[in-house]
């Protein structure tokens, strides 16, 4: 099956939780309301400079995706 590389998501049980999910390496979950990130990946330390880098990269687009997706219910 091919997914999306961003996914929407909410639970009840968090009622102001906005989630974002990546599908794509490094794959995470993002709470908008925190900033908190849940990684589905295990890193090694040699990887951490380069994970530095794809994380702000992903997550800059995780939040962009979010906007757009809400924009689009606001017109």
């Amino acid at each position: 099956m091919a997914l999306p590389k961003f996914i929407l998501g909410d639970n009840s049980d968090y009622p102001n939780a906005i989630y974002v999910i990546h599908t794509e390496f490094p794959r995470f979950i993002i709470n908008l309301e925190n900033d908190d990130v849940e990684w589905f990946e295990e890193f090694d330390v040699e990887d951490q400079k380069e994970l530095e880098s794809e994380a702000e990269h992903a997550i800059k687009m995780a939040t962009e995706f979010y906007d757009n997706e809400i924009s689009k219910y606001e017109e």
